[in-house]
């Protein structure tokens, strides 16, 4: 018995040990607290979300090492409107959503002001964690915001759909083609669906953006005249607009079946999930409700089936992967409890904290390892000379509001191509 006794406590102390160790080695390779971990604070982040369980889950490992910080997100809403009164006012968020247009906007100067200058070195952020070509800079080369989230465009793609009709998911503007004939002769009426009813929809913008976007970045000269909104660019929309032109006269997509979608982004998934729509044209942002939405379609619960999230493969070298940021977050300078709140920040911009939330809100992470959901896979195989980075570009936001709306007006038939190329500058 004693002997017995003895293996028992050995066994448990070394037990204790390896834990002690492990731990030990878990908080030497990861985030180290620079301040008191006794610190009581209070920090608010606020943004446009109705709600935001992946920074809340943040607020919970945060805590783990200030157990006394007190963390919430709220919900401002019109936000944009609102967001520079709320910065100065009594109750002023210490973080808030901010966005790359922001930056240079007069009317929101006031905004920009209360920015703190993210890549001061004392603040000991390490910004190298992120992709270059997600960091916005302003004139004075200083980076006033980064994004927790990227976001790229796609079309989901069932993939047992294909599997079922022995087909292979297109890689190819060939393939692509081809593809859709063979869905439609199997009796699928839309084999590409998207949400189409209004100028805002996803549908003709997630086909024409990465194309303009394409051509642009092959000439200075014709991003320069895009970006000042000069109606000589509107030349460089037409391979864009054709493209879209093509994808429903070949029968590829079925507007009258589209237009019966409510919206972008509940709508968009739910039909999808009905499991006879073989690619579903859309955003990451979209892609990002589906894990959640997975229980909330009865269709999907009864049938379930694998899908990812694929470029369109608009050429015959295949898709784009459009790298841009998503949701980015500020810090405001005014605020409360700054030391703390710079504190959290050094603690969320870090290669295990940005790439978690990735993985808890389904959005691609803005790190430099590119740890894809394996949803976004196809996304990882995209050869770097096809990833294009709007932030890089110098892609300005009256830029993109232009193609956006003339490939919607061509994709309904409201105009012709060449009427769009005429109107460059003037879509509002």
């Amino acid at each position: 018995m004693k002997k017995l006794l003895c293996i028992i406590l050995l066994i448990c102390m070394l037990g204790l040990l390896t834990a002690c160790g492990s731990k030990q080695q878990e908080e030497t390779a990861g985030f180290k607290p620079a301040l008191d971990t006794n610190t009581s604070c209070k920090i608010t982040v606020v943004g446009s979300y109705d709600n935001f369980e992946a920074l809340e889950a943040e607020f919970d490992r945060f805590n783990k090492f200030y157990p006394k910080a007190q963390l919430r997100y709220v919900k401002l809403d019109d936000y944009n409107n609102v967001l520079g009164t709320a910065l100065v006012g009594n109750d002023k968020p210490n973080i808030f959503f901010s966005y790359t247009w922001m930056i240079g906007d007069e009317q929101y100067q006031p905004v920009a002001d209360q920015m703190e200058i993210l890549s001061d070195a004392a603040l000991k952020l390490d910004l190298s964690c992120i992709r270059p070509g997600l960091l916005k800079k302003d004139a004075e080369g200083r980076v006033l915001l980064v994004p927790v989230f990227s976001r790229t465009y796609g079309m989901l793609v069932n993939n047992d759909l294909f599997q079922k009709e022995g087909l292979s998911v297109p890689t190819t503007w060939t393939e692509l083609m081809a593809v859709c004939e063979a869905f439609r002769s199997k009796g699928y009426t839309s084999p590409m669906m998207g949400y189409s009813l209004k100028s805002s929809s996803c549908l003709m913008n997630t086909v024409a953006y990465p194309l303009f976007l394409a051509t642009l970045a092959q000439n200075t000269e014709a991003l320069a005249l895009a970006n000042q909104l000069d109606p000589a660019a509107g030349q460089y929309m037409r391979p864009a607009l054709e493209t879209v032109e093509r994808l429903i006269q070949n029968g590829c997509v079925d507007l009258s079946a589209c237009d019966e979608i409510g919206d972008n982004y509940t709508k968009v998934i739910l039909r999808f999930f009905e499991g006879d729509v073989p690619m579903m044209i859309c955003a990451g942002d979209t892609v990002s409700g589906t894990r959640k939405r997975e229980s909330q379609s009865e269709a999907f619960t009864k049938s379930p089936f694998k899908y990812t999230f694929s470029p369109i493969p608009l050429t015959e070298d295949g898709g784009y992967f459009i790298d841009s940021p998503s949701v980015q977050f500020s810090i405001n300078k005014s605020c409360d409890d700054l030391e703390m709140t710079n504190e959290f920040m050094r603690f969320l911009i870090t290669n295990e904290e940005l790439n978690e939330m990735a993985s808890v809100k389904r959005l691609v992470t803005p790190t430099t390892d590119l740890s894809f959901d394996s949803v976004y896979a196809p996304f990882g195989q995209v050869p770097s000379e096809r990833t294009l980075s709007p932030e890089v570009l110098g892609i300005t936001d009256p830029l993109t509001v232009q193609i956006r709306i003339a490939s919607f007006q061509v994709g309904k038939g409201e105009i012709t191509v060449d009427e769009a190329v005429t109107k460059y500058g003037s879509f509002q």
